[in-house]
């Protein structure tokens, strides 16, 4: 195998073994998965708290089927509302609720301390430091 290619695979397993922490932490302590962390927070950071399903797939990187599932499971669990779009009827939008704003901000510490520790653990943090110098060089 190649360098870039170890390199890779390196990369990937970092990558996996922080997600896994970061989702036992999410689910454990605030009971939520990390791809739904991830949802509030992208809708958090959108204008008006709100995207179309298409958009928040993108953004996660998901399906949308798998989006339209896990933005149920939101709803009902009062952290986020569907709303038609009022240009077109067929386009539905996710919004934030205020719970939903509230069970994110909750969250926040959290994810930033078991991020910054799985980082640590995993090595992940000597690779964040390395790109961001190669970044500014």
């Amino acid at each position: 195998m190649s360098r870039k290619s170890d390199a890779w695979l390196k990369l990937i397993q970092i990558v996996a073994d922080v997600e896994a922490d970061l989702g036992s932490m999410l689910q454990a302590r605030h009971r939520l998965g990390l791809s739904e962390y991830r949802a509030l927070e992208i809708l958090a950071r959108s204008p008006d708290s709100e995207l179309r399903m298409q958009e928040l797939a993108a953004h996660l990187g998901l399906h949308q089927s798998s989006v339209a599932r896990m933005v149920e499971r939101l709803e009902r669990a009062g952290l986020t509302i569907r709303d038609l779009c009022p240009d077109d009827k067929r386009g539905v939008y996710t919004v934030l609720t205020q719970d939903g704003l509230a069970r994110l901000e909750s969250a926040q510490p959290d994810y930033q301390k078991a991020l910054d520790a799985a980082l640590r653990q995993h090595g992940g943090d000597k690779l964040l430091a390395a790109g961001a110098k190669a970044g500014t060089a």
